[in-house]
Protein backbone atom coordinates (compact mmCIF):
# COMPACT_ATOMS: atom_id res chain seq x y z
CA UNK A 1 0.00 0.00 0.00
CA UNK A 2 1.16 3.58 -0.74
CA UNK A 3 0.99 6.49 1.93
CA UNK A 4 -2.60 7.50 0.70
CA UNK A 5 -3.73 4.06 0.83
CA UNK A 6 -2.24 3.57 4.37
CA UNK A 7 -3.96 6.93 5.43
CA UNK A 8 -7.63 5.76 3.76
CA UNK A 9 -8.05 2.61 5.53
CA UNK A 10 -6.04 3.74 8.40
CA UNK A 11 -8.99 2.86 10.90
CA UNK A 12 -8.91 -0.73 9.06
CA UNK A 13 -5.90 -1.34 9.84
CA UNK A 14 -5.83 -0.36 13.44
CA UNK A 15 -8.34 -3.19 13.94
CA UNK A 16 -6.19 -6.05 15.13
CA UNK A 17 -8.15 -8.25 13.21
CA UNK A 18 -7.52 -7.21 10.48
CA UNK A 19 -4.57 -5.27 9.79
CA UNK A 20 -1.89 -4.62 7.07
CA UNK A 21 -2.38 -7.78 5.81
CA UNK A 22 -6.49 -8.40 6.23
CA UNK A 23 -6.46 -4.66 4.15
CA UNK A 24 -4.22 -6.25 1.47
CA UNK A 25 -6.48 -8.67 1.11
CA UNK A 26 -9.06 -6.70 0.18
CA UNK A 27 -7.73 -4.31 -2.38
CA UNK A 28 -6.50 -7.76 -3.82
CA UNK A 29 -10.10 -9.18 -3.89
CA UNK A 30 -13.07 -9.22 -6.20
CA UNK A 31 -16.74 -9.32 -4.94
CA UNK A 32 -19.79 -10.01 -7.25
CA UNK A 33 -22.86 -8.43 -6.00
CA UNK A 34 -26.18 -9.58 -7.59
CA UNK A 35 -28.42 -6.80 -7.49
CA UNK A 36 -28.18 -3.14 -7.22
CA UNK A 37 -31.38 -2.51 -5.57
CA UNK A 38 -32.24 -1.72 -1.48
CA UNK A 39 -29.63 -4.62 -0.11
CA UNK A 40 -26.83 -4.20 -3.07
CA UNK A 41 -26.73 -0.39 -2.30
CA UNK A 42 -25.65 -0.83 1.38
CA UNK A 43 -23.54 -3.57 0.02
CA UNK A 44 -21.87 -2.21 -2.46
CA UNK A 45 -21.24 1.68 -0.55
CA UNK A 46 -19.37 -0.74 2.19
CA UNK A 47 -17.17 -3.10 0.22
CA UNK A 48 -16.51 0.09 -2.39
CA UNK A 49 -15.55 2.51 1.06
CA UNK A 50 -13.81 -0.56 2.95
CA UNK A 51 -11.06 -1.18 -0.01
CA UNK A 52 -12.71 -3.95 -2.09
CA UNK A 53 -10.14 -4.05 -5.13
CA UNK A 54 -12.62 -4.74 -7.79
CA UNK A 55 -16.81 -4.91 -7.21
CA UNK A 56 -19.27 -6.46 -9.88
CA UNK A 57 -22.52 -5.58 -9.78
CA UNK A 58 -24.85 -7.08 -11.94
CA UNK A 59 -28.51 -6.01 -12.71
CA UNK A 60 -30.86 -5.43 -15.18
CA UNK A 61 -33.22 -2.84 -13.98
CA UNK A 62 -33.51 0.77 -14.56
CA UNK A 63 -33.48 3.54 -11.66
CA UNK A 64 -37.08 4.59 -10.98
CA UNK A 65 -38.53 7.29 -8.87
CA UNK A 66 -40.00 4.85 -6.64
CA UNK A 67 -36.48 2.96 -5.68
CA UNK A 68 -35.23 6.37 -4.11
CA UNK A 69 -36.88 5.65 -1.03
CA UNK A 70 -34.45 2.99 -0.06
CA UNK A 71 -31.73 2.18 -2.90
CA UNK A 72 -29.00 4.74 -1.60
CA UNK A 73 -27.05 4.10 -4.11
CA UNK A 74 -29.27 5.59 -7.01
CA UNK A 75 -30.34 9.80 -7.23
CA UNK A 76 -33.20 11.32 -8.95
CA UNK A 77 -30.96 12.95 -11.21
CA UNK A 78 -30.18 9.40 -12.73
CA UNK A 79 -33.93 8.34 -12.78
CA UNK A 80 -33.80 6.06 -16.08
CA UNK A 81 -30.39 5.44 -15.83
CA UNK A 82 -29.20 1.33 -16.02
CA UNK A 83 -28.83 0.77 -12.12
CA UNK A 84 -25.06 -0.41 -12.47
CA UNK A 85 -24.24 2.55 -14.42
CA UNK A 86 -25.95 4.52 -11.60
CA UNK A 87 -23.98 2.53 -9.25
CA UNK A 88 -20.97 2.74 -10.91
CA UNK A 89 -21.14 6.48 -11.03
CA UNK A 90 -21.87 6.84 -7.37
CA UNK A 91 -19.03 4.58 -6.39
CA UNK A 92 -16.43 6.27 -8.32
CA UNK A 93 -17.20 9.03 -5.67
CA UNK A 94 -17.11 7.23 -2.66
CA UNK A 95 -13.32 5.60 -3.45
CA UNK A 96 -12.10 6.02 -7.36
CA UNK A 97 -9.56 3.15 -6.14
CA UNK A 98 -12.58 0.56 -6.52
CA UNK A 99 -12.54 -0.89 -9.91
CA UNK A 100 -16.46 -1.19 -10.64
CA UNK A 101 -17.79 -3.07 -13.34
CA UNK A 102 -21.03 -2.78 -14.43
CA UNK A 103 -22.76 -6.36 -15.50
CA UNK A 104 -26.73 -7.18 -17.00
CA UNK A 105 -28.41 -9.48 -15.40
CA UNK A 106 -26.85 -12.59 -15.40
CA UNK A 107 -28.23 -16.46 -16.43
CA UNK A 108 -26.61 -19.62 -17.68
CA UNK A 109 -22.95 -19.37 -18.55
CA UNK A 110 -22.82 -15.52 -18.66
CA UNK A 111 -23.82 -16.58 -14.39
CA UNK A 112 -21.33 -19.06 -14.31
CA UNK A 113 -18.53 -16.85 -15.89
CA UNK A 114 -18.97 -13.90 -13.84
CA UNK A 115 -19.44 -15.61 -10.72
CA UNK A 116 -15.57 -17.83 -11.83
CA UNK A 117 -14.11 -14.78 -11.54
CA UNK A 118 -14.97 -13.19 -8.27
CA UNK A 119 -13.54 -14.34 -4.65
CA UNK A 120 -16.93 -13.82 -2.59
CA UNK A 121 -20.91 -13.46 -4.00
CA UNK A 122 -23.27 -11.64 -2.51
CA UNK A 123 -26.90 -12.21 -3.04
CA UNK A 124 -28.93 -8.95 -2.84
CA UNK A 125 -31.65 -9.76 -5.74
CA UNK A 126 -35.59 -10.13 -4.98
CA UNK A 127 -36.90 -13.40 -6.66
CA UNK A 128 -36.31 -16.71 -5.67
CA UNK A 129 -35.34 -17.75 -9.45
CA UNK A 130 -32.10 -15.99 -9.31
CA UNK A 131 -31.49 -17.06 -5.53
CA UNK A 132 -31.49 -20.87 -7.15
CA UNK A 133 -29.60 -20.22 -9.79
CA UNK A 134 -26.81 -18.31 -8.00
CA UNK A 135 -26.72 -20.81 -5.17
CA UNK A 136 -26.33 -23.71 -7.74
CA UNK A 137 -23.63 -21.93 -9.08
CA UNK A 138 -21.88 -21.04 -6.18
CA UNK A 139 -21.83 -24.60 -4.81
CA UNK A 140 -20.73 -25.87 -8.29
CA UNK A 141 -17.72 -23.38 -8.30
CA UNK A 142 -17.48 -23.77 -4.12
CA UNK A 143 -17.46 -19.69 -3.83
CA UNK A 144 -18.67 -18.24 -0.59
CA UNK A 145 -22.20 -16.74 -0.67
CA UNK A 146 -24.10 -14.13 1.42
CA UNK A 147 -27.79 -13.90 0.89
CA UNK A 148 -29.92 -11.50 2.26
CA UNK A 149 -33.50 -10.75 1.81
CA UNK A 150 -36.08 -7.74 3.27
CA UNK A 151 -39.42 -7.22 3.26
CA UNK A 152 -41.82 -4.87 5.08
CA UNK A 153 -40.19 -5.33 8.48
CA UNK A 154 -38.62 -8.58 8.66
CA UNK A 155 -35.16 -8.68 7.02
CA UNK A 156 -32.98 -12.09 7.31
CA UNK A 157 -29.10 -13.28 6.48
CA UNK A 158 -27.71 -16.35 5.28
CA UNK A 159 -23.72 -17.11 4.66
CA UNK A 160 -22.97 -20.46 2.72
CA UNK A 161 -19.85 -21.68 2.15
CA UNK A 162 -19.18 -24.57 0.31
CA UNK A 163 -15.45 -24.37 0.78
CA UNK A 164 -16.94 -26.48 3.97
CA UNK A 165 -17.51 -29.73 3.68
CA UNK A 166 -20.72 -29.57 5.94
CA UNK A 167 -22.10 -26.51 4.68
CA UNK A 168 -25.99 -26.25 3.80
CA UNK A 169 -26.45 -24.15 0.72
CA UNK A 170 -29.59 -22.30 -0.03
CA UNK A 171 -31.39 -25.42 -1.31
CA UNK A 172 -31.27 -26.84 1.95
CA UNK A 173 -32.58 -23.86 3.72
CA UNK A 174 -35.43 -23.64 0.93
CA UNK A 175 -35.95 -26.40 -1.31
CA UNK A 176 -36.55 -25.92 -4.76
CA UNK A 177 -39.15 -27.77 -5.18
CA UNK A 178 -41.21 -26.06 -1.60
CA UNK A 179 -44.03 -23.69 -2.30
CA UNK A 180 -43.22 -20.68 -0.29
CA UNK A 181 -44.71 -17.50 -1.24
CA UNK A 182 -42.34 -15.18 -3.01
CA UNK A 183 -43.33 -11.75 -1.91
CA UNK A 184 -42.10 -7.91 -3.48
CA UNK A 185 -41.53 -4.74 -2.11
CA UNK A 186 -43.65 -3.65 -5.45
CA UNK A 187 -46.55 -5.09 -3.79
CA UNK A 188 -45.96 -5.21 0.02
CA UNK A 189 -43.83 -2.64 0.76
CA UNK A 190 -40.64 -2.32 2.71
CA UNK A 191 -39.24 0.05 5.76
CA UNK A 192 -36.30 1.83 4.18
CA UNK A 193 -33.57 1.31 6.80
CA UNK A 194 -34.63 -2.07 6.58
CA UNK A 195 -32.69 -3.06 3.62
CA UNK A 196 -29.06 -1.26 5.34
CA UNK A 197 -29.78 -3.31 8.52
CA UNK A 198 -29.55 -6.44 5.61
CA UNK A 199 -27.01 -5.03 3.14
CA UNK A 200 -24.72 -3.52 5.77
CA UNK A 201 -24.27 -6.95 7.29
CA UNK A 202 -23.85 -8.91 4.37
CA UNK A 203 -20.66 -6.19 3.49
CA UNK A 204 -19.31 -7.15 6.63
CA UNK A 205 -19.72 -10.61 6.67
CA UNK A 206 -18.03 -10.77 3.36
CA UNK A 207 -15.15 -8.52 4.46
CA UNK A 208 -14.93 -11.58 7.14
CA UNK A 209 -14.90 -14.03 4.83
CA UNK A 210 -12.41 -12.43 2.22
CA UNK A 211 -10.04 -11.24 5.06
CA UNK A 212 -10.21 -14.75 6.73
CA UNK A 213 -10.75 -12.87 10.57
CA UNK A 214 -13.59 -13.84 12.65
CA UNK A 215 -16.45 -16.30 12.56
CA UNK A 216 -18.79 -16.61 9.89
CA UNK A 217 -22.39 -16.16 11.03
CA UNK A 218 -24.19 -19.36 11.46
CA UNK A 219 -27.84 -20.48 10.83
CA UNK A 220 -30.58 -18.02 9.63
CA UNK A 221 -30.33 -14.71 10.94
CA UNK A 222 -33.24 -12.84 11.33
CA UNK A 223 -34.14 -9.39 11.97
CA UNK A 224 -37.76 -8.00 13.54
CA UNK A 225 -38.08 -4.27 12.55
CA UNK A 226 -41.16 -3.97 14.74
CA UNK A 227 -39.21 -5.36 18.05
CA UNK A 228 -36.21 -4.61 17.17
CA UNK A 229 -34.79 -7.75 17.98
CA UNK A 230 -32.44 -10.44 16.22
CA UNK A 231 -33.35 -14.25 16.04
CA UNK A 232 -31.34 -17.72 14.93
CA UNK A 233 -32.07 -20.57 13.77
CA UNK A 234 -29.69 -23.47 13.50
CA UNK A 235 -29.57 -24.43 9.42
CA UNK A 236 -28.16 -28.40 8.44
CA UNK A 237 -26.98 -29.96 5.43
CA UNK A 238 -29.54 -31.55 3.92
CA UNK A 239 -28.56 -35.25 3.56
CA UNK A 240 -31.36 -35.32 0.72
CA UNK A 241 -30.58 -31.89 -0.93
CA UNK A 242 -30.47 -31.98 -4.66
CA UNK A 243 -28.04 -29.50 -5.03
CA UNK A 244 -25.24 -29.52 -2.79
CA UNK A 245 -25.47 -33.22 -1.05
CA UNK A 246 -24.06 -35.70 -4.08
Amino acid sequence: MNDQQLLRYSRHILVDEIGIEGQEKLLASHALIIGAGGLGSPAALYLASAGIGTLSIADGDTVELSNLQRQILHTEARIGQTKTTSAQAALSIVNPECRVLPLPRLAGAALNEAVAKADIVLDCSDNFTTRYALNRVCVSLKKPLVSGAAIKLSGQLFVMDPRQPDAPCYACLYPEDSSDEELRCATTGILAPLTGVIGCMQAAEAIKLLTGFGTPASGLQRYDALSGQWSKSKVRKDPNCKVCTK
